[in-house]
């Protein structure tokens, strides 16, 4: 593994170099002081996204879903668990397809709840249907 990564900030979009030893010590952006790597669930906008998906270094997680899809919103907690699972081997966000629907269109997105798997720009994993934290977790383990 490289000695540093590239992690793009969930709040202001800005890219940031962390040190691979230092992921687990909460960094923070060097622009606005938000921490880049949390174990939480990051909500994200769509520029937010696309800067995201595009940059990190590390994998991220995107779960793509909608307020009033009910197999989302029971996923959820799932999906925080497994982010704080985790913490430091890859990022977890959401973003809201009712209110960015460009990015169903974009990516094909058919159904969801869908999880894809990003690392470096690339799609590398889809996971589509509410799952469990340890499904979750195994997916990312197994494609990343």
């Amino acid at each position: 593994m490289a000695e540093s990564v590239k992690l793009t900030c969930a709040t202001c979009g800005q890219m940031n170099r962390v040190p691979v030893a230092r992921l687990m010590e909460a960094p923070k952006c060097g622009s606005c002081g938000d921490p880049l790597v949390t174990g939480k669930v990051a909500e994200l906008d769509l520029a937010t996204h696309d800067r995201l998906v595009t940059g990190d270094e590390l994998p991220v997680v995107v779960d793509y879903w909608a307020p009033w899809c009910g197999p989302c919103r029971m996923m959820a907690p799932e999906f925080a668990r497994a982010a704080e699972a985790l913490k430091g081997r890859a990022r977890f966000a959401k973003i809201d397809t009712q209110d960015h629907p460009a990015v169903s269109q974009r990516l094909g997105i058919r159904g969801i709840p869908l999880l894809i798997l990003w690392k470096n720009g690339r799609e590398l994993a889809r996971l589509a249907g509410a799952r469990p934290a340890a499904e979750i977790a195994d997916f990312v383990k197994r494609a990343s």
